[in-house]
């Protein structure tokens, strides 16, 4: 049984339940961020103790703010496949609906099938406006799904502390946008 979280809403996808982190959620998300092909393009591998203050920021974000990024559980076997979603921290330069998948589930369509609802549940339930990625250059798969989705290469953007020394674009939509893009997944 896959357990729900008091935090926040759960939304279901084909294969997936999305839905806030809870604690049971930690082992799989300290092995994500520990893993080096994983977080290549998200600020580097975490110690854990570190990745224990990152889980507890997502934690936080969703008590504090109503949003954060949603842990993507497999419907079937209840494994943790990654994580998805809105977030938008101290000095970041937008509103963003992010993605980071563990290795075994990539390539396998997760990440659209979850970044999908969660731009969804940005623009309707959030009420966003706009909507960016932050993808390095050398991210070609999240490139091909920034496109996959709609969204644009807006140019270089800056990231603040600690992630500075990212090389970083921001693509992105518009929610008017998005209306629009997101009828070729339904």
């Amino acid at each position: 049984m896959i357990k729900a979280s008091p935090l926040g809403p759960t939304l279901e996808t084909e294969r997936m339940i999305l839905r806030p982190p809870v604690i049971e959620d930690f082992e799989a998300f300290s092995l994500f961020h520990q893993d080096p092909e994983v977080m290549k393009f998200l600020g580097g591998v975490q110690e854990r103790a570190t990745t224990w203050r990152s889980f507890n920021a997502f934690v936080g974000s969703w008590y504090l703010y109503g949003f954060a990024m949603f842990c993507m559980i497999d419907k079937n076997t209840g494994e943790w496949l990654g994580r998805v979603g809105p977030i938008f921290p101290l000095e970041w330069p937008e509103k963003e609906v992010g993605w980071g998948v563990a290795r075994n589930a990539m390539g396998k369509g997760y990440a659209r099938e979850a970044a999908v609802a969660t731009m969804d549940y940005a623009f309707d339930k959030l009420g966003w406006e706009k909507v960016i990625h932050c993808i390095a250059p050398e991210n070609t798969p999240s490139q091909n799904l920034a496109k996959r989705l709609g969204s644009q290469n807006l140019g270089k953007t800056k990231l603040p502390p600690p992630y500075t020394h990212l090389d970083v674009d921001a693509w992105g939509q518009s929610k008017e946008e998005w209306l629009k893009n997101r009828a070729q997944f339904y």
